[in-house]
C-alpha cells in the first residue's frame, strides 16, 4: 500500500511538472482577444521553474523578459496603446506561443443572472434581423463556461471569437447590443466577457469570505431556498467563474440580477453592496459597477420584487455606480421581457457618459429628498428636467403616511419639476412611497423618456 501512494505521488509530481514544463496561458489569453487600450495590462501563465520566458508584442520594439516562481506561475506587465488593426503577443520559452489577431480597445465583464444571460436565440424583439446584421469583427464575445468549484480556480473554459450572426445568437442580448453602441460611439474595438448563469442569487458570485466573516450576510445566505435549476452554496460560481478572470484589464462590470433574492429581499443592499465592494477590492481597482434594476414583475404577495428595485437603487450610495431603469420595458407576466435592445443602449449611454465623457443624458429620475409644507408633501427628483406623467396612465402611485406609517394614496401634481402631493386622511405627512408594488410600473418620465425608480422613506 505504501509503495502504492508513493508511486501514485511520484506520478502526480510528474504530470504536474509536465503540464506547467511548457508555457502555458489561462485561456481568457488566446487568438482574437481584446486587451485594454492605454493601459498596464498583466499577462500571466505557468512554465518550469528557472525558464527564462520572453514577451514580444507587435506594437512595441521592446522584447519583455521574465521567470516563474517556484510555483511555475509568471506574469508580466504590457503597456498598451490607442492603434487599430490586428496585433501579436509571442511568449517564448522552451517553446512557443504567439497570440493572433489580437485587439487593442476596450473591455467589459458582463455578469449577473438570465436577464443578462439571455440571448437572441432565445427570444427576443426583432431577433431575426438583429441577428442576420451582427457580423462585426471589432466586437468580440469571450463566454465564460458554467461551472461552480469549491475554492478560486486558475483557469476558465471559453474562447474569443469575433461577433457573427453563429456566435452573438447565443452570446448575451443586452451585451451584444451595449457593444454594439459602443463600437459605433467610440470607434474601437469593444470585447465582451459574458459570465452569466440565469436563475442564481448574488451570494454565490461573492467570494466565501466575505459572507462567512459577515452575520448579516450569513443569517440572509440561509434564506435561499434549494432549487433544481442552479447552485446556491456561497462563493460557489465565483471560485469558477469569476476568481479566475482577476486580474485580467477590464474597464468596468454590467450586472443584472436580483431576482433570485426575492426571497432575502430586506438584505439585499447589504448583499449588493457588499459584492461590488468585494470584486473592486480583488481587482484592487475602483472599476466602474453599472447594473440594471429588476423590472415589475408578479411574484405573489407582498413585496418582495419592489423591496429590491428600492435596494439596488439605495446602493447608487457606492461611488462610481449608475442604475439603469427597466420598469417601462419590462413585463409583469414574463420575468425575461423581450426588449433587450434598450437595457443594451441605456447600459451603453450610461458608460459613455460616466467612464468616456460624453453627453447622452443617460439618467432617469432619482428621488432626493422630501419636504413637508403644511398639508403638502413636496417630492423633489435628481435629473427632472420637464418631469411629466404618462398620459396613458395618470393615476397617481403615490403614497403617504404621517407619524403612524399608514399609508394612503395621495393625489398628485407637479409643478416647476416638483411633485406634490396631498391626501385627506394625512394631516401631517410624514412618509411617502412610490410604485411600491411588485408589478408597479412607474409613470413619471424625465425629458429624455426614462422612468423615476419606485421608492419609499420610510426606511
Amino acid at each position: 500500500m505504501k509503495l502504492f501512494r508513493s508511486l501514485t505521488l511520484l506520478l502526480f509530481l510528474m504530470l504536474t511538472t509536465q503540464c506547467f514544463s511548457n508555457v502555458s496561458l489561462p485561456s481568457i489569453f488566446s487568438d482574437n482577444m481584446v486587451l485594454q487600450r492605454n493601459a498596464d495590462v498583466k499577462i500571466w501563465g505557468w512554465a518550469k521553474p528557472g525558464e527564462e520566458i520572453k514577451i514580444k508584442v507587435s506594437w512595441d520594439e521592446k522584447e519583455l523578459t521574465t521567470k516563474p516562481l517556484k510555483t511555475s506561475y509568471w506574469e508580466i506587465i504590457l503597456s498598451t496603446p490607442d492603434i487599430r488593426g490586428a496585433q501579436e503577443i509571442t511568449i517564448s520559452g522552451y517553446n512557443e506561443v504567439k497570440l493572433k489577431n489580437v485587439l487593442l480597445g476596450e473591455v467589459w465583464l458582463v455578469s449577473g443572472q438570465s436577464n443578462m444571460e439571455w440571448s437572441a436565440n432565445s427570444g427576443i424583439d426583432n431577433a431575426e434581423e438583429e441577428i442576420a446584421n451582427a457580423r462585426n469583427n471589432q466586437i468580440r464575445f469571450y463566454t465564460v463556461a458554467n461551472k461552480t468549484a469549491e475554492c478560486p480556480q486558475q483557469d476558465l473554459d471559453g474562447n474569443w471569437e469575433a461577433s457573427t450572426p453563429q456566435t452573438m445568437k447565443y452570446f448575451s442580448a443586452i451585451a451584444y447590443f451595449f457593444g454594439r453602441k459602443m463600437n459605433e460611439e467610440l470607434n474601437v474595438p469593444i470585447g465582451l466577457i459574458n459570465s452569466t448563469w440565469g436563475g442564481t442569487p448574488a451570494e454565490v458570485w461573492m467570494p466565501e469570505e466575505i459572507i462567512k466573516n459577515n452575520e448579516t450576510l450569513s443569517k440572509a445566505a440561509k434564506l435561499i431556498p434549494d432549487v433544481e435549476w442552479g447552485p446556491r452554496k456561497p462563493a460557489s460560481i465565483y471560485n469558477a467563474m469569476i476568481a479566475p478572470i482577476i486580474p485580467f484589464k477590464i474597464k468596468g462590470i454590467l450586472w443584472y440580477q436580483g431576482e433570485s433574492n426575492t426571497d432575502n429581499a430586506d438584505y439585499y443592499e447589504t448583499i449588493f453592496s457588499s459584492l461590488i465592494n468585494s470584486w473592486r477590492e480583488k481587482w484592487n481597482e475602483d472599476l466602474p459597477f453599472y447594473y440594471a434594476q429588476i423590472a415589475p414583475y408578479d411574484y405573489g404577495e407582498g413585496f418582495s420584487g419592489v423591496k429590491v428595485r428600492d435596494a439596488q437603487r439605495r446602493v447608487l450610495k457606492l461611488p462610481n455606480t449608475g442604475m439603469v431603469m427597466t420598469s417601462d420595458i419590462g413585463n409583469i407576466k414574463n420575468i425575461h421581457p423581450s426588449n433587450k435592445i434598450d437595457v443594451g443602449l441605456r447600459f451603453a449611454n450610461l458608460a459613455l457618459t460616466e467612464s468616456y465623457g460624453k453627453k447622452l443624458h443617460p439618467y432617469a429620475p432619482l428621488f432626493e429628498r422630501a419636504e413637508a409644507d403644511g398639508k403638502n408633501l413636496k417630492i423633489y427628483f435628481k435629473y427632472n428636467e420637464r418631469l411629466y406623467l404618462d398620459k396613458q396612465n395618470t393615476n397617481s402611485q403615490f403614497e403617504i403616511a404621517g407619524t403612524d406609517r399608514k399609508f394612503y394614496p395621495a393625489k398628485v401634481s407637479i409643478k416647476n419639476d416638483v411633485v406634490v402631493l396631498r391626501s385627506s386622511k394625512v394631516k401631517k405627512p410624514m412618509y411617502v412611497r412610490y410604485s411600491w408594488g411588485n408589478t408597479s410600473t412607474s409613470n413619471i418620465f424625465n425629458h429624455v423618456g426614462l422612468p423615476a425608480s419606485s421608492f419609499t422613506t420610510e426606511y
